[in-house]
């Protein structure tokens, strides 16, 4: 009998599990996606999970600076061009993309990474197919859930908490 219920609850655990992993939008850091075409013509995607700041200090807590961050939760956010691109101004062939990043109080680096299908954690930077500069900015307004835009122009911007890092796809 205590075998029968110790494999009844190992049954049901793996159900749950399997049906969390099944269906993203029950996860505590939901998944979501922009896409947008830009005015070259080129299908810019983005495919993320928003992580919360839930009062945790960026760069600190969370995203910590000068760290290889995954700029997102869960699986790696997949970075998608129809086209080839320029990334401010380097580029960037067609093709799926594992989008990470290392954050910091005055420039961040945004790295397109060749490896898109893997969970967010396993960054190789052998892999890296373009890495790129660019300034953090105020937001507008604060973000409790990371948000990536796309603009017809090409403005990528992430906003999260009190900050918005924007980079050019051309």
């Amino acid at each position: 009998m205590k075998k029968l219920l110790l494999l009844s609850a190992i049954a049901l655990v793996a159900i749950g599990v399997q049906a969390q992993q099944g269906d993203k939008s029950q996860r505590p850091s939901p998944p979501a996606k922009v896409s947008e075409t830009i005015s070259s013509g080129a299908v810019v995607s983005i495919d993320y999970s928003q992580p919360a700041v839930k009062g945790r200090e960026i760069g600190k807590e969370i995203a910590p600076y000068g760290q290889v961050w995954r700029t997102g939760a869960n699986e790696a956010t997949v970075f998608e061009v129809s086209k080839d691109v320029k990334v401010e101004g380097k580029s960037l062939p067609a093709g799926k993309y594992g989008l990470y990043s290392i954050p910091g109080k005055d420039e961040w680096v945004i790295i397109f990474n060749k490896t898109w299908k893997q969970w967010g954690t396993n960054y190789k930077e052998g892999d890296d197919a373009l890495r790129v500069n660019v300034k953090p900015g105020k937001a507008p307004g604060f973000t409790e859930r990371m948000t990536f835009t796309v603009n017809k122009s090409g403005k990528v911007s992430l906003l999260w908490g009190n900050d918005e890092v924007d980079f050019k796809v051309q």
